[in-house]
């Protein structure tokens, strides 16, 4: 009897090992969510979500744009969503966030870095919007005057675990969430984060849309390093004319001097092709289902 307890002792930390040495040498970036990418049984649709794996951490970025679809795909590729270290959200559009709900049912407690937002994520509202004008009736005053004990927005996730970043944060050791700004018609404004892996060739970097602009999300990665490594995720040129694709696909090559690239989701098939063009050997299929390996 003893000695098959000392066996089953010894199987069982043999296996824990093997688990937590398999867990530490993941280095990779998954796609679970986009509208293309090779045949298989996971669902296409137009939204973004990844999964990265670097080290012993497991970070998911994005949820998609349907939570249904977001739950096929998930458990189609058997990822545990109950075994993150934290959660992404690039920004508040709901190509992004939608499979939140299914995310939060099975791990309502995981941190969920959000972005500056005027809605979705329990951010700050400005408190000059309750300046107080003397001479109003009282009922006429926002709050009756005395002021709220928080101002901030709702969310369609009231218990969600929310971070709000304001600037750029290392959430983990070489893991460092980014914010930029839009300035571009449509979303001014719009704050957006972006997430940078150090690795030994330089950062990965992890967009959602770069309604910024990817140029600009790199251009602040490369203050962290500029030593870039790779791109994956949405460029956002799908309204892009030709001639702009090219420049900024220059511009990544030759002043940013990015080893690869990984470009999904709003990219645009022209913008595949034009990358692909350029890049050559040095350009990952993205799409759902693929995985890209990181050094």
């Amino acid at each position: 009897m003893l000695l098959a307890l000392l066996r089953l002792a010894l199987l069982v930390a043999v296996t824990c090992a093997a688990s937590a040495s398999q867990a530490q040498s993941e280095k990779r970036i998954t796609i679970l969510y986009d509208a293309f990418g090779p045949p298989s049984n996971l669902k296409l649709d137009w939204g973004f979500s990844a999964l990265v794996e670097y080290g012993d951490k497991r970070i998911l970025f994005d949820t998609g744009n349907n939570a249904k679809i977001f739950e096929h795909n998930i458990k189609e590729l058997g990822v545990d969503l109950k075994r993150l270290d934290a959660v992404i959200i690039s920004h508040r559009h709901g190509d992004h966030t939608s499979g939140l709900s299914y995310l939060l049912q099975l791990n309502p407690a995981v941190k969920i870095y959000a972005p500056v937002e005027a809605a979705q994520f329990k951010g700050p509202l400005p408190l000059s919007f309750l300046k107080h004008e003397p001479g109003l009736p009282p009922a006429m005053s926002y709050y009756r005057g005395q002021g709220p004990e928080q101002f901030v927005t709702g969310s369609p996730w009231p218990d969600a675990n929310f971070e709000i970043v304001r600037h750029q944060t290392e959430i983990f050791a070489g893991f460092f969430v980014l914010t930029t700004v839009s300035e571009k018609p449509g979303t001014r404004d719009m704050n957006e984060l972006s997430l940078a892996v150090r690795t030994p060739e330089g950062l990965a970097v992890i967009v959602g849309c770069s309604h910024p602009g990817i140029e600009k999300i790199l251009a602040a990665a490369a203050k962290i390093d500029p030593n870039l490594y790779t791109a994956t995720g949405g460029f956002h040129l799908v309204v892009t004319p030709p001639e702009e694709i090219e420049r900024v696909a220059a511009l990544l090559d030759e002043t940013l001097k990015i080893k690869r690239v990984a470009p999904g989701h709003c990219t645009r098939e022209l913008g595949f092709q034009v990358f692909m063009s350029r890049f050559k050997d040095r350009f990952d299929q993205a799409g759902v289902g693929r995985t890209i390996a990181l050094p």
